[in-house]
């Protein structure tokens, strides 16, 4: 289905560049995206970098105080960097609202003693190295979900494959989610395709896709996307708020993430980081605000998702071996 709200909305400074004889082409509803959430609704919003209780307090109660609506939030040290007591505090309170957590799983080679993810080839960068770390990601998932959380952040094909095998086969919760960070995330639609079918329910992107680029992948491919409408330095620190519109249009089923830019990283967060992830925690809320009023304001602001809407319909997958 065409959505008729998106190829209607007010372009940014639509009315003032015609009456000057400046007007864009009329858009294409050949490049707008077929594809819907289950349930309805062409996009949802994800707090990313909640790298703890303490940070996911001052996410909730600046959401709350100016009004942003939260589908989803995300955390990047990994489930490792939390206690037992942390991550079910994190879980009750998304929970209450009825927010989907994610965290990230287990081991990944920026951090360990491979020497080739700090050439300039960054080779192999975030993925699994060896048995050790993929068996490292899967003790992540198996704990995290059994202290209830149900979407799980990952960064290598592998693990991917085996945690969806795993979720097929009941060792993990048939409704726990499986979302590809933006460290690997597939910049062709025959890759988009393929994590779809190693079991990703949400592949993110690289915030620097043309808006082309997207409708190329969802010709081929009804996944939800996840993309940085503003992105962390470390992944290029784009700003794409004026096209937030646009990248739903051609994006749909898209969850919005509010990154931050010129902000020191923060992975793997610990409390000596405290005042800063805290302080940036509650700037990424204002930044969803600042979008989200952008899209208000040019009429585009409607087919959000409901909130606390979470599952990404029937997609298609690999047969798993018997």
């Amino acid at each position: 289905m065409t959505d008729a709200s998106a190829t209607t909305a007010r372009r940014p400074g639509e009315q003032a560049l015609a009456t000057l004889g400046l007007g864009a082409p009329d858009l294409s509803p050949a490049d707008a995206s077929p594809h819907t959430f289950p349930g309805g609704g062409r996009w949802r919003t994800e707090i990313p970098s909640c790298e703890g209780p303490e940070a996911l307090a001052v996410v909730l109660k600046e959401a709350s105080r100016l009004d942003v609506p939260i589908h989803r939030i995300s955390q990047g040290s990994g489930v490792w960097m939390l206690t037992d007591a942390e991550i079910t505090e994190m879980v009750e309170a998304t929970g209450e609202r009825d927010i989907e957590l994610c965290l990230f799983t287990g081991p990944r080679g920026t951090w360990d003693i491979g020497g080739s993810t700090r050439t300039d080839s960054r080779g192999a960068g975030l993925r699994a190295r060896g048995h050790d770390a993929v068996a490292g990601c899967v003790e992540d998932a198996i704990r995290a979900t059994e202290l209830g959380v149900k979407c799980l952040l990952v960064a290598d094909e592998g693990v991917l494959w085996t945690l969806h095998r795993a979720r097929v086969a009941g060792i993990l919760p048939a409704d726990t989610t499986l979302k590809v960070s933006a460290l690997i995330g597939p910049v062709n639609p025959a890759a988009y395709a393929v994590y779809e079918n190693l079991g990703a329910d949400s592949v993110n992107v690289p915030s620097d896709l043309t808006l082309d680029h997207l409708t190329e992948i969802r010709r081929v491919s009804g996944a939800p996307m996840d993309m940085y409408i503003e992105a962390p330095d470390d992944l290029g620190g784009y700003v794409r708020m004026y096209e937030v519109a646009e990248l739903i249009r051609r994006g749909a089923p898209l969850y919005l993430k509010f990154g931050l830019s010129k902000a020191p990283g923060i992975y793997p967060y610990g409390h000596h980081m405290r005042e800063l992830t805290l302080a940036t925690a509650k700037e990424r809320v204002r930044r969803g605000r600042l979008a989200l009023d952008l899209l208000a304001r040019h009429g585009a602001d409607g087919d959000m998702a409901p909130l606390g809407s979470r599952l990404p319909g029937t997609l298609q997958r690999f047969d798993t071996p018997s």
